[in-house]
């Protein structure tokens, strides 16, 4: 145990259940602020088996490296060991993220059970789409029962209400079965606000803060243990649970000042365990800095992970079909800017950004790294989940509207990834919830959510209680939305998007090279080629003449019904003349 600045550490172990006795084992200091229970004192584990440590006679506290907490995440930790025998993917070769169909889920809405084990009943459904990788929203523990998964605090656990570590196993074994690799979501950048006891052991810490909660302490004093800290977790679920990636939130918010940044030695780490275990393994980065260093090789200069988020990719389609251009919205949404992000990944690279009110990114450099290291999405759990009400796409765009946007990503040369339900237009939200069992912070958490909104001009009313139990329940997949014709159309053309991508190599090449735009903005169409390959989209349902003659082979044709205009994609060969 790494308790730097404390003066004497016991371990506590309770062998019974809740309120069973517990017995104090002191532990001996060692170098580097270690301490460890003597090798003569033996401690008989069991199922029951329950044990954490006291810091100068303080409450026992659970382990920091804790891989259990079945008793919620103030009680005391609970040991696990992945049963080896229970793996049968042994010929799994793996699957790099790049190029690869990613499937976002959030594992408490994606059935209704709402845990590993149900999710894997509908794996199907994933493979028929054609999806590669599925990511699980994050699945560390956290105090309560629901939320999105962004505050947890055991960073080595799995939420037990998903099903706990043993689950997870199960359902990363039953994907690679099918198939399916399976990217983590994990959060290094801040922990959550009950439940954090990172602090009682050492400097964990720094005195800089986030959006969410203090920073991690990455390059102040003693920060190699905790960067440690962060790297073991991290391999670990490469190792023992066979995870393929990593997605790695809000990487912006990570305070490090140091020469080498942790990304840098995380993807450093990553590929020597990729090389070490015969199997591609991935980093992907959500980050807002337009910065191309992210996935440039590091022996360019840059930090070398294998990929990462691409929001103006989602503004500039969702802002063209929608027509939306409030907040962060408002440099999007002209034929143009589409035009430049499809052609070279980024809108602000460099240029003013007028929701900054500063200049933003820079450049790609296209020759060092491919389009397919960056993720395009109609649609994310923060696309969806930060909109006061929580409302998809389908909410307020039709069908024609829904299959440009997905046209344009899952046909361009960059990394799609699809949010769960988004593939048949669910009418189900996606919101905000939590559940803190603290009655303060539920409040505040409540009282945040409505007052930021205000601001923007929500009825506070509008905007749902995220501590409401509904505003969770309302937030779950209806499957049964499938059988009607609507949703059912809907599937069937991105099924037929996806099975085109894979079969035609012009449609899933990864150069930025590879892909072209043209638009007569005035005329109302915007075509993205990619070899003798088009992607026609008429947001605004007028009839257009195009300049050169199309074989079609797959289209979304919405009906004028005199009332609203008819919203059109078509994908086809062009030909000479």
């Amino acid at each position: 145990m790494w308790a730097p600045e404390a003066g004497k550490v016991d371990l506590v172990v309770r062998s019974g259940g809740p309120g069973s006795p517990t017995r104090s084992v002191p532990m001996s200091a060692g170098a580097g602020g270690w301490w460890q229970v003597p090798s003569d004192n033996a401690i008989e584990t069991g199922p029951d088996l329950r044990y954490g440590f006291s810091l100068d006679d303080g409450p026992a506290r659970p382990d920091p490296r804790s891989v259990r907490q079945p008793d919620g995440v103030h009680e005391l930790s609970a040991l696990f060991g992945v049963d080896e025998s229970r793996w049968t993917d042994d010929d799994w070769a793996g699957r790099d993220a790049h190029g690869a169909v990613i499937y976002e889920l959030h594992l408490g809405n994606f059935t209704p059970a709402g845990t590993l084990d149900s999710a894997i009943e509908r794996l199907d459904h994933l493979v028929t789409l054609g999806v590669d990788l599925v990511e699980l929203m994050p699945v560390n523990a956290f105090n309560g029962t629901h939320n999105w998964g962004y505050d947890g605090v055991g960073w080595y656990a799995v939420h037990e209400t998903y099903g706990g570590p043993a689950a997870l196993a199960r359902f990363v074994d039953a994907c690679h079965a099918k198939g399916l690799g399976v990217v983590l979501d994990v959060v290094y950048n801040h922990l959550g606000p009950s439940g954090n006891y990172l602090p009682d052991f050492g400097p964990y810490l720094s005195e800089g803060t986030t959006s969410w909660g203090s920073s991690v302490n990455l390059s102040g004093p003693d920060s190699d243990e905790v960067r440690a800290f962060i790297a073991g977790t991290a391999l670990r679920w490469f190792t023992e649970f066979h995870i393929d990636g990593l997605r790695l939130d809000a990487v912006h918010a990570l305070a490090d000042h140091r020469a080498v940044h942790i990304l840098e030695e995380l993807a450093a780490a990553t590929d020597a365990l990729s090389a070490e275990l015969g199997r591609p393994l991935s980093l992907i980065a959500e980050s807002d800095l337009n910065d191309p260093r992210m996935i440039m090789p590091r022996s360019r200069g840059g930090l070398g992970l294998a990929a990462q988020w691409d929001d103006d990719i989602h503004h500039a389609v969702h802002t063209l079909v929608s027509g939306e251009r409030q907040g962060y919205y408002a440099d999007f949404g002209s034929f143009g800017c589409l035009a430049k992000v499809l052609t070279g990944g980024f809108f602000h690279d460099g240029t003013y950004s007028s929701f900054r009110r500063r200049c933003h990114g820079r450049p790609i450099p296209t020759d060092l790294v491919p389009a397919s290291s960056l993720l395009a999405y109609t649609c994310t759990h923060d696309q969806v989940g930060n909109r006061a009400i929580g409302d998809r796409p389908s909410a307020y765009l039709d069908g024609g509207q829904l299959a440009i946007k997905a046209a344009l990503v899952l046909l361009s040369p960059y990394t799609p990834m699809l949010f769960m339900g988004e593939e048949w237009g669910a009418a189900t939200p996606f919101q905000f919830f939590t559940s803190h069992p603290e009655p303060e912070l539920g409040r505040a958490t409540a009282q945040g959510r409505k007052a930021e909104f205000a601001e923007h001009g929500w009825d506070s009313e509008d905007v749902p209680d995220p501590q409401d139990p509904e505003t969770f329940e309302r937030s779950k997949l209806d499957w049964s939305e499938l059988t009607r014709t609507d949703h059912a159309r809907v599937l069937d053309f991105y099924r037929s998007l996806i099975a085109l991508r894979k079969a035609e190599p012009a449609l899933h090449d990864p150069a930025f090279a590879s892909v072209d735009a043209e638009f007569d903005e005035a005329a109302g169409w915007f075509a993205m080629h990619r070899a003798d390959w088009s992607v026609v989209c008429v947001p605004g349902g007028a009839s257009v003449t195009l300049p050169w003659p199309l074989d079609v082979r797959l289209a979304w044709e919405q009906p004028d019904d005199g009332v609203s205009p008819g919203h059109n994609v078509i994908v086809g060969v062009r030909r000479d003349s």
